[in-house]
Order: C-alpha cells, then sequence, then structure tokens
C-alpha cells in the first residue's frame, strides 16, 4: 500500500486534512499518515498513524516510511500568526531548511509527489479589488513582520522547483487566504500582540445573543475558504495526471459580503430566542480580504468547492461540539 505523509498534522489546518485524506484516500489503496512536533494520540483514535517528527532535525526521518511513499504534504511552517515574541531566525530554519530536510527525504526514497503550503503574503502589493490569478509574480512589502517570513517561503518554492528540475519530484503549490475552521484556541499574534481573532469575537458575541459590529463597507467581500474545501483541493492533486507541477489559489470563487459574512454567523450560532442584531459602524474600516481565481485548480485538479458561507459556520459548529482537536489546541503557544 503505498504511503501518503502530512507534515504539520498537527497545526489546524493539518488536523483536518488528514481527517478530510483518510476519508477521501479510503478506497484508492493509500495509506494517510500524520506527522508533526507535538507526540499525541489523537490521530490513532481516528484510525490514523501518527510519526512525531521535527523537520528541522534530520534524524527524525528514520522514524518515516523508506518505500513506497506516493505523496507527501509539507505544511509545516513557522509564521507570524503563532510568533509571541519577533524571531526571523525561526522562519529561516523552519521554512527553508525543514523544506529543504522533507525535499531530501522524498528523493531518498523516491517519493513521486510533493504538496506545499504558500503563503498569500507573496503578492499583497497587488490591488485586492481585482481577482488574482494563480501564477501571478512575488510582489510583496520587505518591511514589517511578514516580511522574512514571506522571503523564506519563496526561497522554500525556489527549492521545490530544483528538485522537480534536478530529480523529477511532480509539486503542487497552494496559496489560500484564510482558512477557515474551529479551533479552540482562539488567539492571534499581529505584530507579536496575542490578540482574539475577529471570527472568534463575532461568534463569541452571537452565542450569547450580543450585538456584533460590522466595521466600514457592508458589500466589502472576500473569499471565504472553509478548511475541507482547501483539503479536497490539496487531495486531489495526489491523484491528477494532466500536470506534473502547478502553483494553485485556495479559495471557493465565490466572494462573501462582510454582511452575508455576519448574517451567517448570527443565523447559525445565536440562540433561536435571542439572535444578535448587526451595528453598522462605517467609520471603522476593516479588510484584508483576497479575491482569488480558481480556474486552473478545477481544470487541471477537478476541485470545485463544496461549502458555502452557511454550509462552513454549520460544520463549524459541528466540530465546536466534537472537539475533535481541542488536545491539540490546548498547548499552541507552547508548540511555536
Amino acid at each position: 500500500m503505498q504511503k501518503i505523509i502530512i507534515f504539520g498534522a498537527s497545526g489546524n489546518v493539518g488536523s483536518y486534512l488528514a481527517h478530510y485524506a483518510k476519508e477521501f484516500f479510503t478506497d484508492k489503496s493509500y495509506e494517510v499518515i500524520a506527522s508533526g512536533r507535538r507526540n499525541t494520540t489523537v490521530f490513532e483514535k481516528e484510525g490514523i498513524p501518527y510519526v512525531s517528527v521535527d523537520i528541522t532535525q534530520k534524524e527524525d526521518f528514520e522514524k518515516l516510511p523508506q518505500t513506497d511513499v506516493k505523496a507527501v504534504f509539507l505544511l509545516s511552517s513557522a509564521t507570524p500568526s503563532y510568533m509571541a515574541n519577533y524571531n526571523p531566525e525561526n522562519y529561516l530554519r523552519t521554512n527553508i531548511l525543514g523544506t529543504f530536510n522533507v525535499l531530501e527525504y522524498c528523493r531518498k526514497v523516491g517519493c513521486e509527489r510533493f504538496i506545499f503550503t504558500q503563503t498569500t503574503y507573496d503578492i499583497w502589493l497587488y490591488d485586492h479589488d481585482q481577482v488574482l490569478k494563480a501564477d501571478l509574480p512575488p510582489k510583496f512589502p520587505y518591511t514589517g513582520d511578514h516580511a522574512v517570513y514571506t522571503i523564506s517561503k519563496n526561497s522554500a518554492i525556489e527549492l521545490i522547483k530544483h528538485y522537480h528540475a534536478e530529480y523529477g519530484l511532480k509539486y503542487y503549490i497552494f496559496r489560500p487566504g484564510t482558512v477557515y475552521c474551529w479551533s479552540d484556541y482562539q488567539y492571534y499574534f499581529p505584530g507579536g500582540v496575542k490578540k482574539m481573532r475577529p471570527l472568534y469575537v463575532m461568534i463569541n458575541r452571537a452565542l450569547k445573543g450580543e450585538d456584533i459590529e460590522l466595521w466600514g463597507n457592508p458589500e466589502y467581500k472576500k473569499d471565504m475558504l472553509y478548511v475541507y474545501d482547501f483539503a479536497q483541493e490539496m487531495c486531489r492533486a495526489v491523484l491528477t495526471d494532466k500536470t506534473d507541477h502547478g502553483i494553485y489559489n485556495g479559495g471557493t470563487g465565490k466572494p462573501v459580503s462582510m454582511k452575508e459574512q455576519i448574517q451567517a454567523i448570527i443565523d447559525v450560532f445565536s440562540p433561536a430566542d435571542k439572535k444578535s442584531k448587526i451595528v453598522y459602524v462605517p467609520e471603522k474600516q476593516s479588510g484584508g480580504g483576497i479575491l482569488f481565481d480558481i480556474e486552473n485548480a478545477r481544470e487541471e485538479l477537478g476541485y470545485e468547492p463544496a461549502y458555502d458561507v452557511h454550509a462552513m459556520f454549520e460544520d463549524m459548529k459541528k466540530e465546536m461540539t466534537l472537539g475533535r482537536y481541542t488536545e491539540l489546541r490546548a498547548d499552541t503557544e507552547a508548540h511555536n
């Protein structure tokens, strides 16, 4: 049986990807193996083998299968979202050296495909009001807490292209904006300062039936990608025979306005007898959303998003109740 290994499976997106991939590949003679730095039994409870690996340590790769590896997903990454104290060396060590170590593992074991997640900040300086193509050249600010992070991810991609040219390793790179999923850890670190993510501020207020502020233009739109749609898109790269490499946006092709987003949160999370109300605050600005073109993912991978904004929040509410990955989120700050 051929193996599919997911590095970064203990992270927010990675854990849901492992869950989705196990079901997606059930009838396709593949075994999904999860890997991350944490020591956990969460995945084994789901029938998914788990191997604790630190991708910056070469010796850790000896724990993994050495033959019959069909594909490797690399989601492990040092990111600004979880960096409480700015330390750019972490980006170089994890995102460049770690990627190199995983690529070397792929070369040594004869892995066929390499699937990687890129940051949307590599094209951040393009006009956010236009739909952005997947093949845009990098255009990003060289200042701020995302600069070295973006440089490290771009450098990793150059390594990936080298392994494709030199060793024939097929590669599929995915650039998502925000990937939405339920997490019991509701904070992030913009500029190194711990804050609750705006989405959870709204959800928590909806759960209590409290008013929710809508900042700026109610019709401001952005792509809202659910984690299981993103997982579907990436998993399809394991099966495609239309191309041996590509760069793809992670998105839905169906932008959601701020008003639609908040109304869906109220519909799903507010108690039936105490619905939250939207309070419009036009003088405060919201932004940061991206509009992504996903046509090449449709054509080359057969990807078609399955979740609209209501279905996304309904499933997030289900995951909130299940607490499937509560154990993994309990010590998030300790691992970042």
